[in-house]
């Protein structure tokens, strides 16, 4: 199929290395700013991971990038190109509100949603048949939504999401509420999609996800995106961790240590953050002053704990 002339998605494969781009991108309600100025990048085949307090303007962005809400400024292209609306019809959106019928039977329900996003009427049955089997709910075809439990409403919602085979995926809180088995076919077809070189952007306050399934990290305050990158390059900017595990270490023995702060004790395990320049070895040294040492290595922070420290800037700020 040829492109579009006036910048609609199409269903063909993402140009390589363009896909997503919000550049700049500011939304006000009165004195707050909601989106200040908000810029990312999301590649074809890249999951995104989007994270923030509450309020910090995630669900805005999604938002405007499906075009629910208008922004004040800014744009939102694909394969650099501004989206229409006829375009947006071929995005797949996971609200984290439920946005289903709910005495509409599920079948029925993904077919109609289908037939909206542009499916004849046999291949929205294929597509349906297909999605309710990929998740695991063929068997509450026939159900009407609101008799099911809240995880299954949620997959419901993500095949509500893929029935027309978008070619970019937005999911606001698509894990909320679901069982480890549910999270693993989730967190599968992220992967599947992606594979497929669809981008996909998705936000969580499951941080342990975010860190296991996404290429790369947008971390939101007061709605500007201050950090970006994988959690690795967020973690070359963080102070170095030491974990040491010292039995007959006496309580405070690293206290008034130069350049050491204790992160965290407990036990016998003793996880300090070290400036730079500082001396591993002097803590070693002081740590074997108290006693035996078990063991003594570098650990790096994880994402939950990277997030904790945006937040913590914002809370001083």
């Amino acid at each position: 199929m040829p492109p579009s002339q006036d910048g609609s998605l199409l269903p063909a494969s993402p140009t390589p290395g363009v896909g997503l781009t919000v550049r700049d991108v500011t939304k006000r309600y009165g004195d707050t700013l909601a989106a200040d100025a908000m810029s990312l990048d999301l590649a074809p085949g890249e999951v995104l991971g989007f994270v923030g307090s509450n309020g910090a303007g995630k669900s805005t962005l999604m938002r405007i990038i499906l075009g629910v809400l208008a922004s004040d400024s800014g744009q939102v292209l694909w394969q650099g190109t501004p989206i229409t609306a006829d375009g947006r019809r071929q995005i797949g959106y996971m609200p984290e509100e439920r946005g289903l019928y709910p005495r509409m039977r599920v079948g029925d329900q993904l077919h109609y949603l289908a037939r909206l996003h542009g499916l004849s009427s046999s291949d929205a049955d294929t597509s349906v048949d297909r999605w309710l089997a990929r998740l695991g709910i063929a068997h509450y075809r026939g159900s009407e939504v609101q008799k099911l439990s809240l995880g299954n409403q949620q997959r419901v919602q993500l095949a509500a999401a893929m029935v027309h085979d978008p070619v970019l995926l937005v999911l606001d809180e698509p894990f909320s509420g679901l069982d480890p088995i549910a999270v693993d076919v989730m967190s599968q077809v992220l992967r599947d999609t992606a594979a497929r070189g669809v981008p996909v952007i998705f936000s969580s306050h499951q941080l342990e996800l975010v860190e296991r399934l996404c290429d790369r990290v947008a971390i939101v305050r007061r709605g500007r995106v201050v950090a970006a990158g994988t959690v690795d390059e967020l973690r070359s900017g963080s102070a170095m961790q030491l974990v040491i595990d010292a039995p007959g270490a006496r309580p405070g023995w690293a206290d008034g240590l130069a350049g050491v702060a204790v992160h965290d004790s407990g036990g016998t395990v003793t996880v300090l953050e070290l400036s730079p320049g500082t001396d591993e070895q002097a803590v070693l040294k002081a740590a074997l002053a108290t006693g035996p040492v078990r063991s003594f290595a570098p650990r790096q922070p994880s994402l939950a704990e990277l997030f904790r420290h945006v937040v913590s800037e914002e809370v001083t700020a």
